[in-house]
């Protein structure tokens, strides 16, 4: 008995497996865009805003769900557990488009934002310790853009990027319910 026997078809005529490709593709977006998130954060001094820091719990589910999604193509896992795990990663980042999405629109100032991150700034206690207090606050506006490039910000990057996760794993999930 040969490797080409015990393949299934579109294996033996040498075609990658859809499911472990996009679940692969969006473990590696989501655990970049996670790098430099932080990056910006720790090397950048680019401080997270509330709403900047919960477009994050995609990524951080999309990481280790992607992994598994792989490791279970990769064992021949039933196509049902398949396409189940990479719906919910297309799902997963369709959220976070949407959440972005709102984020991006507090910060061009289409709509109000959370009143946690947009709203004046609450007690800071006594007056005797205003000032050092000032001094070791520092606030993170959800409606202040902190950094564009090509005159995006971040929020709306989080868009792009969740919108690329999401079509792959769209994309893996069609090919995979289509496969032999």
């Amino acid at each position: 008995m040969t490797a080409a026997t015990t393949m299934k078809p579109a294996q033996a005529r040498g075609e990658s497996d859809p499911a472990l490709l996009a679940a692969s593709a969006v473990g590696v977006i989501a655990a970049a865009t996670l790098a430099g998130a932080w990056f910006f954060q720790l090397v950048l001094d680019i401080l997270p805003c509330p709403l900047c820091l919960e477009q994050r719990y995609a990524y951080y589910l999309a990481v280790p769900l992607a992994a598994l999604v792989a490791i279970a193509a990769a064992k021949r896992a039933p196509r049902a557990v398949l396409i189940g795990g990479l719906l919910l990663l297309a799902l997963a980042a369709l959220g976070n488009a949407g959440l972005g999405a709102y984020h991006a629109g507090v910060e061009w100032g289409f709509w109000p934002g959370p009143t946690d991150c947009t709203g004046p700034v609450g007690n800071l206690g006594s007056a005797g310790s205003l000032l050092s207090r000032l001094d070791s606050v520092k606030v993170i506006r959800c409606d202040e853009v902190q950094f564009r490039f090509l005159g995006v910000s971040l929020a709306g990057y989080n868009v792009l990027i969740s919108l690329l996760m999401a079509a792959i794993a769209a994309l893996g999930t069609a090919r995979t319910a289509k496969a032999l």
